[in-house]
């Protein structure tokens, strides 16, 4: 059964809200990113399913925004929400990857962002 898009978009902009806490000593910008990739698959999810589509469950942003682009036209601007995959799975437990900058955490922040207010105004 289809889920409410409603919901599903207002667990994006929560996720967007805990993605723009303010980064204190303790806080990882690899876990920050993690919520900014969580607002950016919620809202992809919630627009799936306000046409009717049970989404998949995945975190594949790629595989999620060729589903959406069946339905809406996407932005060029708002499609470099792909940049956020990796933080879905790759930075969200400890592991061997780089860290994370406070520029490329600003940069999650900035495209979840656009992705969001780009959703609501379609929902």
């Amino acid at each position: 059964m289809v889920s409410n898009y409603k919901l599903w978009m207002d667990r994006a902009i929560s996720s967007l809200k805990l993605a723009s806490v303010k980064k204190e000593e303790g806080i990882y910008y690899e876990d920050l990113c993690f919520q900014a990739q969580q607002a950016v698959e919620k809202a992809l999810k919630a627009l799936l399913i306000k046409k009717g589509q049970e989404p998949e469950r995945t975190h594949n942003l790629i595989v999620l925004l060729q589903k959406v682009m069946q339905f809406y036209r996407v932005p060029e601007d708002v499609k470099d929400l792909i940049i956020l995959n990796d933080y879905a799975v790759q930075t969200r437990y400890p592991g061997d990857y780089t860290p994370i900058d406070e520029e490329e955490y600003r940069e999650a922040i900035r495209i979840a962002t656009k992705t969001i207010e780009w959703a609501r105004k379609l929902i």
